[in-house]
């Protein structure tokens, strides 16, 4: 920043200003701080600018909107479409929905940021068990899914189902293996998938993830029951696009845990005595549903005493675990964030270049193909055996270079990370999402927020078409006839009860008794009239200037529906007080305000200048955001069990000054957080 300081013109000119390039490895220790996303402070920022006709559906509004409402809290048939041009409106609302659920907390970052493009994650991410939980669903959803897909076209190939196909690949191999070729047949296919993407779908056709049998390669009835998506492994329904997919990852994450906790609790169904009608086992609940105390209670019923004063393991063993969780979450949300970046260089999305990436990528190719000619397999092994040599016995030699490395170059580590090198400029989903959100932004056309549908998912095959399900040359797709994929894509409601044996389905039972099931009842009962009780409470402590008890009214909301508002106002509350966040950008300092007006829900709050606002911060003053719980984790749960009542949150902002303003009980948290981060011209980090 200048010596000058900055002038308010600088909040609303559309001029671009020169700013620092970033270093591939972010050693620039150059502060800057941009005022307005017009002044493209990275690629994110340049490119929603300088693409903002590939959002086709803004130019159709009136021009003397200060803000288009393209649709919010509108069912997804009113939604004109695409928004994004090359980007049907389902697989963006995607991309937004599950960057709600990964970005929890951000903060500017004044300095140059790896690939020009911000919103990476920071080193010292902030640890919690709810991350760790979201990291996991988007390994399942990036990786294991993936990894599953090509598990199962390799089974397809070694089926021999898809005989004219299995017939070709086995040709080639052969025939390279005769010559000595293998390894230039597989790069010059690697070169030819990377860099060609009709190839792809005609060296491996699609088929749905669930529909293959990964042990024979043939057709077989999805684990659901019935064909209700494309793209998840167990086929189930879904209202919408990549629904079944997240559900599936919330399942993967909850199993893990489930089966954890019955072995800790000690389950072993198989030792039980027979069933006698009543008794004590009929008389309470699974312990496997009572997470506290569980494994204490084993090891008591064991006859071990497993206080901390007895088992001298117990502390350090929880210690380290506890502490290792944040580089453990750190480094699978890194893998992830490189499968995203992967497979987003293979298949841009608009507005990122469309060749540049995978042309790069099949470049560095190019060099092994070479190399493959000429390296014979003896010189491969004497290679191999003399790294393994120097890795073991040369530490007087490397660590010298490490410390004159160090000395030298104090962020090489950084230039050897994949981001920097090979996928410089490659967009995660995170990136790729607030880039779209700011292309909303620079046509003054917030993004809807995905929809949302309380009814549950027909029980009925999904449409299928040549993009889903393809032929491998002129037979049936998966060499299966009409008849058997109509059979197996039809509804069948025993097959997803299906298990292994009866070992697994007495595990997997999670049976209460009669009496256990009315004192899990009794429990409730008891639970929603405490809670009840505490909220009247709250009621009371508010009227008396408790800012805890503020904080909490209205986090119930008795019909979210009825809060739902955007894209300039959104109700939530202030200090306990009903009113509305809104953005104003025709002002001459586009800000954020409160205002506690009731009349903003009828007219709104465009062009009002009778609006006194409790708090007012200019957009580019905004320095950190961080979504806040309308309740503690722990009474969340209560809540959600006992009441079964969705809980409104809040949002906390803080300015440059370290000025804090926390708003609550909003049902539209996560699309007010996603106007503020692409609204401005800061470049945010992820903790």
């Amino acid at each position: 920043m200048s010596a000058a300081g900055i002038h308010y013109r600088d909040l609303t000119s559309d001029d671009a200003e020169p700013v620092p390039q970033s270093d591939p490895a972010g050693t620039a220790g150059i502060r800057h701080v941009s005022r307005s996303l017009f002044h493209k402070p990275t690629d994110s920022h340049a490119l929603a600018v300088e693409a903002r006709k590939i959002m086709p559906v803004a130019a159709q509004s009136r021009g003397d909107e200060e803000v288009k409402d393209l649709g919010w809290n509108e069912p997804p048939s009113k939604i004109p479409g695409p928004l994004i041009r090359g980007l049907p409106n389902d697989e963006l609302w995607v991309l937004i929905r599950r960057f709600n659920k990964q970005m929890y907390h951000v903060k500017d970052y004044p300095y140059p940021v790896p690939g020009n493009l911000d919103l990476n994650i920071a080193d010292e991410e902030e640890f919690s068990p709810d991350k760790l939980r979201s990291n996991i669903e988007r390994l399942y959803m990036t990786v294991i899914i993936g990894l599953m897909g090509f598990g199962k076209h390799l089974m397809r190939l070694r089926s021999w189902r898809e005989t004219q196909r299995t017939a070709w690949f086995c040709t080639a191999y052969f025939v390279a293996w005769i010559f000595d070729f293998i390894v230039p047949l597989i790069t010059v296919t690697m070169i030819t998938l990377i860099a060609y993407a009709p190839s792809r779908p005609f060296l491996f056709p699609p088929a749905p993830l669930a529909l293959v049998d990964g042990s024979t390669g043939g057709v077989q009835k999805p684990k659901a029951g019935v064909l209700g998506s494309h793209d998840s492994a167990t086929g189930a329904p879904e209202n919408h696009k990549g629904e079944a997919v997240e559900a599936e990852a919330s399942n993967f994450v909850n199993s893990i845990a489930s089966v954890a906790l019955s072995s800790v609790a000690g389950k072993h169904p198989q030792n039980d005595p027979p069933a006698e009608g009543s008794g004590v086992s009929d008389s309470v609940p699974d312990p496997t549903s009572i997470v506290t105390g569980a494994l204490n209670a084993k090891e008591t019923a064991d006859g071990k005493n497993s206080s901390a004063t007895h088992d001298k393991t117990k502390v350090p063993m929880e210690t380290a675990m506890w502490t290792k969780m944040r580089p453990v979450m750190h480094g699978v949300g890194g893998v992830t964030d490189t499968w995203e970046r992967f497979a987003n260089a293979l298949e841009p999305t608009p507005p990122f270049p469309q060749e540049v990436f995978r042309l790069r990528i099949a470049a560095l190719v190019v060099p092994l193909l070479g190399m493959s000619l000429f390296v014979t397999s003896y010189m491969f092994m004497k290679g191999l055996t003399f790294g393994v040599g120097f890795g073991l016995f040369g530490d007087p030699i490397i660590q010298p270079g490490l410390e004159w490395l160090n000395r030298e170059f104090p962020n090489w580590q950084k230039l050897l990370e994949i981001r920097n090198n090979i996928l410089l400029g490659v967009p995660t989903n995170a990136q790729l999402t607030i880039t779209l959100l700011r292309i909303g932004e620079a046509n003054k056309a917030p993004l809807p927020p995905p929809p949302r549908t309380s009814a549950p998912p027909p029980d009925k095959p999904a449409a299928i078409t040549d993009e889903q399900l393809r032929a491998a040359g002129s037979g049936y797709p998966l060499n299966a006839s009409p008849e058997e994929l109509n059979q197996a894509m039809a509804h069948d409601p025993s097959v997803p009860h299906q298990t292994g044996g009866g070992d697994i389905d007495a595990s997997k039972d999670t049976h209460h008794g009669k009496k256990g099931s009315k004192l899990l009842g009794l429990f409730k009962s008891a639970a929603k009239v405490s809670i009840e009780t505490a909220i009247g409470a709250d009621h009371l402590k508010a009227k008396i200037g408790d800012e805890h008890s503020k904080n909490r009214l209205g986090a119930i909301p008795d019909n979210p529906e009825e809060l739902k508002s955007g894209p300039v106002d959104f109700k939530c509350r202030f200090h306990g007080k009903s009113g509305h966040v809104y953005i104003s950008t025709k002002a001459t300092i586009p800000c954020a305000a409160f205002s506690t007006d009731s009349t903003i829900e009828k007219t709104g709050s465009n062009d009002r200048e009778d609006l006194h606002p409790v708090w007012s911060i200019p957009i580019a003053d905004i320095k950190e955001l961080k979504k806040v719980g309308g309740f503690g984790w722990k009474a969340k749960l209560i809540v959600g069990w006992a009441l079964d009542r969705e809980v409104a949150d809040g949002l906390e902002i803080v300015d440059r000054k370290g000025q804090t303003w926390t708003v609550t009980a909003m049902v539209l948290r996560d699309e007010l957080f996603n106007r503020l981060i692409a609204i401005g011209g800061q470049k945010w980090e992820a903790w």
